[in-house]
C-alpha cells in the first residue's frame, strides 16, 4: 500500500464523509456517523474501492487524524470540517488559555478587522501548537499565524469544543480576543 493510494483515499473519505454523502449514496446519522460496511459498500458501487485494511490505515495515520472510528469499528466519521448540516454531538469544553489560528497572511488585516469566521464550515478551527496552526496557515499562501485570548473568550460567554481529533472549535471570534504572532 503506498502513500500516494491512502492520500488518494483520504481525499475521497473527506470529501464523502464532511462535504457530498449523498453523491456516493450515504447518509450521515447524529454524529455524522455512517456505517463502515455501508460506506464500503457505496465506495464500491461508485468505481472507487477500499479495501477495509486500507481503510483502518487511513484512520489511524492520517496525519490531521480527520477520521474516527466508534468505540465498536463499525461505524466511521469525519471528525471536523464538515460543510453540510450536521450535528457532531460534541460536548462544550474549557480551551486552554491560548489558541492559534493558521491563515495567509494577505487575510491577517481584514480577520483584525472583522474577526476570524467560520465561513462555510460549521466552526473556526483553533490549534493547541503553533507547529499546526503554520501548516493550515501555509495551505493559504505564506502562513501567518493568530494567537486567540481563548481563555478570556470563555470566561466571557464564548463556548468551545474539542472534537476527537484535538481541534478545538468555536463559532466565531471576535478581533478584540486576537494578536499576530510575531
Amino acid at each position: 500500500m503506498n502513500d500516494r493510494r491512502l492520500i488518494k483515499i483520504s481525499k475521497y473519505l473527506s470529501k464523502h464523509l464532511r462535504h457530498e454523502p449523498d453523491r456516493i449514496g450515504i447518509q450521515l446519522a447524529p454524529g455524522g456517523w455512517v456505517p463502515v460496511s455501508e460506506l464500503l459498500d457505496a465506495c464500491a458501487k461508485n468505481h472507487f474501492p477500499i479495501h477495509p485494511i486500507e481503510l483502518k490505515k487511513v484512520v489511524a495515520e492520517n496525519d490531521k487524524q480527520r477520521f474516527s472510528f466508534d468505540e465498536t469499528g463499525a461505524l466511521i466519521r469525519a471528525n471536523q470540517g464538515h460543510s453540510i448540516e450536521i450535528d457532531l454531538q460534541l460536548e462544550p469544553a474549557i480551551p486552554p488559555e491560548i489558541l492559534y489560528h493558521g491563515t495567509g497572511k494577505r487575510a491577517v488585516e481584514s480577520i483584525l478587522k472583522e474577526g476570524i469566521k467560520k465561513m462555510s464550515r460549521h466552526h473556526v478551527h483553533l490549534s493547541i501548537d503553533l507547529q499546526t496552526a503554520r501548516k493550515v496557515g501555509a495551505r493559504h499562501g505564506t502562513p501567518a499565524i493568530l494567537i486567540v485570548d481563548s481563555a478570556i473568550m470563555h470566561a466571557e460567554g464564548h463556548t468551545f469544543y474539542c472534537s476527537d481529533n484535538g481541534v478545538w472549535l468555536v463559532d466565531f471570534v471576535p478581533p478584540n480576543y486576537l494578536t499576530v504572532d510575531s
